[in-house]
């Protein structure tokens, strides 16, 4: 039966007694507490790492207990609240942006959505809950984060917190329309929204094969999503001194600093649950081991598959220099949004023929076919241009620019040119002089010559 004509069957859930339910809402907290701790640690040895550093070594066995020391320092630190700051936004705002990134993880399974394991004696699925439109509420989750940035910027009462605001809310708007173009691929091929059964439809194949333009298009979405290097704008320390959270401190500083590593954590789990085959175990040990893919199996593996994407976050941190936010904003809206857009439709148009019955032969022809015209069309229009532009009479050159004109000296502006300084040597002259050649001479006097022998014979 075609994907699109199957139901979700969502009975599982909302099924567990409150307790049961309290406890995976605990676990889920714990979970992206323990990761996040654990990530700064191994982000800051990763990264020592690939620049011959020791990294952190102090704090624990190894260092491991060094970002547990920095959220008691930062919990230990003066709390200021500048004078000039909305001070109910500006306490609301760490908390808007921190709760929504705990959110997403309830829809996200960790296991198999039927009852795989038993906690406490009760058999439950390895996911809190799911949804019928279950990726529709992590996009809506995620997206009110951006309130929290914003406000931070605004509520402060300083310019360059808002301008990191901005940055950020304009950066996060741009890639979520990549992002969700990503995310509709995947749906037209899987047929639902749910997130468990998105990742039962990868039972044979995973999406990172069948889509690879998504995925590519979803990892690099989810970097400018989390503001991560080489994106992050908003927390550029050398032209907006430190972004929106410059006048924040304490706890409330350590909550932006959550947010982010919690975002991380967050896109990581949608990036498996959607291309990487969620809880399924990879290929080669699920074909000779068939208990791979139950029990408590399959959230060592969903981990795995996690950390392998936060390992790709840190490999981004320490090798890709910042970019400039207009490349920044020109990569958004020129590239992924139109390659985003026309991979939609090709994928839609692939499912269309795939639900006509097609075969794989036809369907292939008739993309190639496509691709061939729009080849053609493209080398006609470009022919035509060059005609034109051989054809077009040539552009008069601008007047000469007088940096004197007005009476004092002034720049030029953009296509402009200085004229040349008068009365200056050639280039091949001045390599002359400076290289003790025949020129190398100074005029001298009108008198006599100045050559050191002609002066002592005379």
């Amino acid at each position: 039966m075609s994907p699109y004509l199957a139901a979700e069957d969502l009975s599982m859930f909302g099924t567990d007694p409150w307790w049961l339910v309290a406890v995976k809402a605990v676990f889920c907290f714990a979970f992206l507490m323990v990761t996040v701790l654990f990530s700064i640690v191994w982000e800051r040895k990763v990264v020592a790492w690939m620049q011959l550093r020791i990294g952190p070594n102090r704090n624990g066995p190894w260092g491991m207990l060094q970002s547990l020391a920095d959220g008691v320092k930062l919990m230990l630190k003066e709390d200021v609240i500048v004078k000039r700051a909305d001070k109910v936004v500006y306490v609301l705002a760490p908390i808007v942006a921190a709760v929504p990134a705990f959110m997403a993880i309830a829809v996200i399974p960790f296991g198999p959505p039927g009852n795989e394991v038993s906690i406490f004696g009760q058999r439950t699925a390895m996911q809190l809950t799911d949804l019928p439109i279950a990726m529709l509420y992590i996009l809506a989750v995620a997206s009110i984060g951006i309130y929290g940035i914003v406000l931070a910027g605004w509520s402060s009462g300083s310019t360059y917190p808002l301008l990191g605001g901005l940055r950020s809310c304009a950066q996060m708007i741009s890639y979520e329309i990549a992002m969700g173009a990503a995310f509709a691929s995947v749906f037209l091929y899987s047929g639902s929204m749910s997130t468990s059964e998105i990742v039962a439809q990868q039972t044979d194949r995973w999406y990172v094969l069948l889509l690879p333009v998504s995925f590519v298009l979803y990892i690099i979405t989810m970097v400018g999503e989390t503001n991560r290097a080489p994106f992050d704008m908003p927390e550029s320390e050398g032209d907006l001194v430190g972004g929106f959270n410059t006048e924040y401190s304490s706890i409330k500083f350590a909550m932006f600093m959550l947010a982010e590593y919690v975002n991380m954590v967050t896109v990581s789990a949608v990036a498996v649950t959607l291309f990487l085959g969620g809880w399924r175990a990879p290929w080669p040990v699920s074909t000779f081991w068939e208990g791979a893919n139950h029990g408590w199996w399959p959230m060592l593996w969903f981990v795995l598959k996690v950390q392998l994407l936060l390992f790709f976050f840190i490999w981004l941190r320490g090798t890709l220099p910042r970019v400039r936010y207009d490349q920044l904003m020109k990569l958004g809206w020129k590239v992924l949004i139109p390659v985003a857009l026309v991979w939609l439709m090709l994928v839609a148009t692939v499912r269309a023929l795939k639900n006509e019955n097609y075969g794989f032969a036809d369907i292939a022809l008739y993309i190639a076919g496509g691709v061939l015209v729009l080849l053609l069309v493209s080398f006609v229009v470009d022919l035509y241009r060059d005609r034109a532009g051989r054809s077009a009479p040539p552009a008069e050159e601008p007047p000469a620019f007088d940096p004197m004109a007005g009476g004092f000296p002034v720049p030029p502006l953009p296509g402009q040119q200085l004229p040349p300084v008068p009365r200056r040597r050639p280039a091949r002259e001045r390599e002359l002089i400076a290289s003790g050649g025949p020129d190398a001479r100074s005029d001298g006097p009108l008198g006599g010559p100045t050559d050191g022998k002609e002066a002592s014979d005379g």
